[in-house]
């Protein structure tokens, strides 16, 4: 799991490729979860709390730019 700090240290252009990146872990995991019992049931929601620390590092950069 990615926490916030590691957030801010990578540039734009590593965000966008772990958003695209843990977007597609999810889809998997959830179509695997639909199969049979996952190995951890809680994967989703921690791929859902990344997408989302990437998601606000996102906004947070370009309110900052906006208002600089």
């Amino acid at each position: 799991m990615t926490k916030r700090d590691s957030m801010a240290s990578k540039s734009d252009q590593e965000l966008s490729k772990l958003l695209v990146e843990t977007k597609n872990s999810l889809r998997t995991e959830r179509f695997a979860a639909a199969g049979a019992r996952p190995k951890d049931s809680n994967a989703p929601q921690k791929l859902r709390k990344t997408i989302a620390r990437i998601v606000t590092e996102q906004h947070a950069r370009k309110a900052k730019a906006a208002h600089a």
